[in-house]
């Protein structure tokens, strides 16, 4: 079977390779068996982030797992630019949104950060990855992007590594239309909470050097709205949409 004919992609924590055993869980056996009515000799898409998407069949299928082999590599390993996306979470359902297009835009690291307008102080980091595994396994995409967990901002600029933009999406130059160049690869994409930052977070992003302060149009936009903009403008001029 073709890998064009492949609908069902899945990903794995496995090693994958020509001939490759794969047993299955229990949670990937019920979607597979029970929910897509799969059998045995089915064929599927897998891949783990690392080795590209590979055919695999259906050798085993149980209710409470199974098993696959590995064919042939159908997709080879295609790992996005260096890029991270640094933004405040919002409501849980525009939370999730903001994971998932950042997976499929092509993020290669998503990191919540809490801010003095924060409107949520924690966040269920499990959930939110498995939403980017999702993301992965629905766009034909073979990398997964991490999703950190929460963190203080002014900690994670305390460590910011050196030789990395932050190219941060200002609100307070939402009357400038045209957005200023994008700096390449290693960079990270801010995005600020609902309420935007407030004026001692706004002063201290003014004052460090690596900071790239952008306007996202002549408009204020929602902040999942804005995440998707700021990935939209930096894959289209600095990363691999150019």
């Amino acid at each position: 079977m073709s890998g064009e004919a492949v609908k069902i992609r899945l990903f794995l924590e496995q090693p994958l390779g020509a001939g490759q055993g794969l047993d299955l869980s229990r949670d990937h056996a019920h979607y597979l068996f029970n929910v897509m009515r799969l059998g045995p000799g089915a064929a599927i898409a897998v891949f783990n982030g690392h080795d590209g998407a590979w055919l695999a069949e259906v050798v085993e299928a149980g209710k409470r797992g199974g098993r696959l082999q590995c064919q042939h590599q159908i997709t080879p390993q295609r790992d996005p630019p260096d890029l991270w996306l640094i933004f405040a979470p919002i409501k849980k359902a525009r939370t999730d949104f903001i994971v998932e297009k950042a997976a499929e835009m092509g993020a290669a690291r998503i990191l919540p950060v809490q801010t003095e307008f924060t409107n949520s102080d924690r966040i269920r980091q499990d959930r939110l990855q498995a939403h980017a595994v999702e993301a992965a396994e629905q766009c034909g995409g073979t990398f997964v992007p991490v999703v950190e967990d929460l963190q203080p901002l002014s900690r994670l600029l305390a460590a910011w590594p050196e030789g990395r933009a932050l190219i941060w999406a200002d609100e307070g130059l939402a009357e400038t239309a045209a957005p200023a160049p994008m700096p390449p690869a290693p960079a990270a994409l801010l995005i600020g909470p609902e309420g935007g930052f407030s004026p001692s977070e706004r002063a201290r992003l003014r004052a460090l050097p690596m900071v790239h302060p952008i306007s996202l149009g002549p408009r204020i936009l929602r902040a999942d709205t804005a995440a998707v903009a700021a990935l939209t403008l930096w894959q289209s001029t600095a990363g691999d949409w150019a």
